[in-house]
C-alpha cells in the first residue's frame, strides 16, 4: 500500500509540475526519435537487400568453370548435402542447343537447360515428368508466341563423318518461366532429353526416340563437364566455394555481392551503436541531473514526506517514479513520431513492393521501451541519492 501511495503522490506532483515534466519528456524524445529512425533505416535497408538477394536464385548459384569432369554419383552426393538446395548434372554446352519452330513463326535457337524437382528457377511451375515435356523462358515463349499447353517442333542437327543430319521431335510446353527467372532464350527439360541430344550429336544411338547410331555400351559411364547447383541459403555460398576450392574445382559465385551486404550491415551496426552510445550517455547524464535538480527543488516536499513517516527508500521511489513516468511518455511519443517518419521514408525511397527503407519489428519497440526504462531507473537512482540526506527537521521548520 505504501508503494501505491508513493506512486499516487509522485503522479499528482508530476501532473502539477507539467511544464517541467513536458520538458523532460521532449528532451528524451529528441534523443529517441533519431535513434529509432537510424536503426529503422539500418534494419529496413539491410533487410530489404538481404531479402532481395535471397529471392534471386542467381545469387545462390554456383557455376563450375574450366574443363572439369563429374559423374552422376558426384552430382548426387552434392545434391544430398544439407547446404545444397538443388543440383543436377549438365551436358556439354555446345551440344545443349535446339531449334524450336512454330507454324507461321521463324525458327528460334534456344539453350537447353536441365531441370528437376526443386529447381529454384521454376518456383510453382510444374516439373517435366516426361521426356518430351518442356518449359520455356519468357523471351523464347514471347518470340514463338506459345503458351502452356502448346506443342512445338524441336530440331536437332549434327555433322557426323562429314555428313549433316537432323532429327525432329514434338515437345509439349507445360509452363513459361517469368522474365526475372531467366532472361535468355531457354528450354528447360529433363536431364534425359539433354543426354539424348548429346548422344545424337556424338553419333550414338538414342533408344528413347528410335534414332540409330553407335552403341554406347553398358560399361561406359557418362561424364558431365558441369552441373547446375544452388546453395540453400546465402550463408552457404562461401562454404561451398571453399569446399570446391579444396577439391581443385574452380567455381564462380556471388559471394562478393553477399559479402558487400554483410559489410554494409556491420558498418551500419557500428555507426548505430556509436551514435546510440553517445546519445544515451547524454540522456543518462540529463536524467541524473534532472533527478538531482528535482531533489533540490522539492527538498521541502520530500522533507515533509519524511516527517509524516516515509523512509529514504520511499523518497527515492518518489524521484524514480517521476523519471519513469517521463520515460514511458517519451517512448510512446517517440514511437508515434517514428511511425510517421517511417511511412514518409518508405513512400519516398521504396522502389519494389514488399520492401522497406525503414522498418522496426514489435520486438524492437519492446527492447527500446525496456532499455529506456532501465536507463531512466538507473539514472534516477544515481541522481536521487541525495534524498538520503533529507531529514525531518527541515520539514518541521518549513511547516
Amino acid at each position: 500500500m505504501r508503494l501505491f501511495l508513493v506512486a499516487s503522490l509522485a503522479w499528482q506532483d508530476y501532473r502539477s509540475d507539467w511544464r517541467l515534466s513536458a520538458c523532460a519528456v521532449l528532451a528524451l524524445v529528441a534523443v529517441l526519435v533519431p535513434l529509432l529512425v537510424l536503426f529503422g533505416l539500418k534494419f529496413g535497408l539491410v533487410g530489404s537487400l538481404t531479402e532481395r538477394l535471397q529471392r534471386d536464385p542467381g545469387v545462390r548459384e554456383i557455376i563450375p568453370l574450366g574443363g572439369a569432369r563429374f559423374d552422376a554419383a558426384y552430382v548426387a552426393a552434392l545434391a544430398a548435402r544439407p547446404d545444397v538446395a538443388f543440383a543436377v548434372p549438365r551436358t556439354r554446352q555446345i551440344a545443349a542447343s535446339v531449334q524450336l519452330s512454330q507454324p507461321g513463326r521463324e525458327a528460334l535457337t534456344a539453350e537447353m537447360i536441365p531441370t528437376a524437382a526443386g529447381d529454384p528457377l521454376l518456383g510453382s511451375l510444374p516439373v517435366p515428368a516426361q521426356l518430351t515435356q518442356v518449359l520455356l523462358s519468357h523471351t523464347a515463349a514471347q518470340k514463338l508466341n506459345v503458351h502452356a499447353g502448346d506443342t512445338l517442333q524441336a530440331l536437332l542437327t549434327r555433322q557426323n563423318a562429314g555428313r549433316d543430319s537432323s532429327r525432329s521431335m514434338a515437345v509439349q510446353v507445360i509452363g513459361v518461366l517469368p522474365l526475372e527467372a531467366f532472361g535468355r532464350d531457354g528450354l528447360f527439360a529433363a536431364p534425359a532429353l539433354l543426354e539424348a541430344a548429346e548422344d545424337f550429336r556424338d553419333g550414338r544411338a538414342v533408344a528413347a526416340f528410335g534414332w540409330p547410331g553407335e552403341a554406347a555400351g553398358d560399361h561406359v559411364q557418362r561424364i558431365y563437364p558441369a552441373f547446375r547447383l544452388y546453395a540453400r541459403g546465402l550463408d552457404d555460398v562461401e562454404p561451398l566455394r571453399l569446399h570446391f576450392a579444396r577439391q581443385g574445382v574452380d567455381v564462380f559465385t556471388q559471394a562478393a555481392a553477399i559479402e558487400r551486404v554483410r559489410s554494409l550491415s556491420r558498418n551500419l551496426t557500428l555507426v548505430f551503436w556509436l551514435i546510440a552510445a553517445l546519445a544515451l550517455a547524454g540522456a543518462f547524464a540529463a536524467i541524473c541531473a534532472g533527478a538531482l535538480a528535482a531533489v533540490q527543488r522539492k527538498r521541502r516536499e520530500l522533507a515533509v514526506l519524511r516527517l509524516v513517516g516515509f523512509g529514504t527508500s520511499a523518497l527515492l521511489a518518489f524521484v524514480v517514479l517521476q523519471a519513469l513516468y517521463s520515460a514511458a511518455f517519451a517512448t510512446l511519443l517517440a514511437a508515434l513520431v517514428y511511425r510517421l517518419a517511417q511511412g514518409g521514408l518508405n513512400q519516398l525511397f521504396v522502389a519494389q513492393p514488399g520492401e522497406h527503407a525503414a522498418q522496426l519489428l514489435p520486438v524492437h519497440y519492446l527492447i527500446a521501451v525496456l532499455a529506456v526504462l532501465a536507463a531512466s531507473l538507473l539514472a534516477a537512482l544515481l541522481g536521487g541519492w541525495r534524498t538520503s540526506r533529507i531529514d525531518a527537521a527541515q520539514g518541521v521548520r518549513d511547516v
